[in-house]
């Protein structure tokens, strides 16, 4: 028997988008709860207590991505653009302004050279090429290698020579005990 008041996937989805919309755009999800309650004629705290109960867990990988793309859209506010002077955004102004927009590009900067260096270590791993750090453990490691299949191979040629010396004696042992019974 189903609840008159059950929750359906349409209405879950609808409460998702609406919350993960709110999250993008830097609202609350208490005014998110109050929009979802408006369309589907619940309460903001029955909206409220299925996101925490149940929505929000299959959504993890989606809020996450909201808000970073909340974060990328306040930064966007202070990023300059060019027309041959950076024009920075009405919230600020004066010299402070200037070095507030120089330390942003020069963090852009620093990222995106970080960013640069991983896709070449990357791509130097798809291709196969190994740095020099890389590679000098890798000659050493051949050679520590190289070094003990030397001394296996050392070792089993003892050991067979010394098998082979069990065996002829135990050849000759047998051969005696025939002549002796005869």
């Amino acid at each position: 028997m189903v609840r008159q008041d059950a929750w359906n996937q349409d209405e879950d989805l609808l409460l998702a988008e609406v919350v993960l919309r709110h999250i993008r755009e830097g609202g609350t999800q208490l005014a998110a709860f109050e929009e979802v309650g408006e369309k589907l004629s619940r309460t903001p705290a029955a909206c409220g207590f299925r996101w925490n109960s149940s929505i929000r867990k299959k959504y993890e990988s989606a809020i996450q991505l909201a808000k970073k793309q909340r974060k990328h859209v306040k930064k966007e506010e202070y990023l300059p653009t060019s027309d041959d002077k950076l024009v920075v955004s009405k919230k600020l102004n004066g010299a402070k302004d200037e070095t507030t927009v120089l330390k942003t590009v020069d963090e852009m900067v620093q990222f995106l050279l970080s960013k640069k260096e991983e896709l070449v270590v990357s791509q130097q791993k798809a291709n196969g090429v190994a740095s020099g750090k890389d590679y000098d453990e890798l000659l050493e490691e051949n050679k520590r290698l190289e070094e003990e299949l030397t001394r296996l191979r050392h070792e089993y040629e003892i050991i067979k020579n010394d098998y082979q010396l069990m065996i002829n004696v135990m050849e000759r042992a047998t051969k005696r005990n025939q002549l002796s019974v005869k």
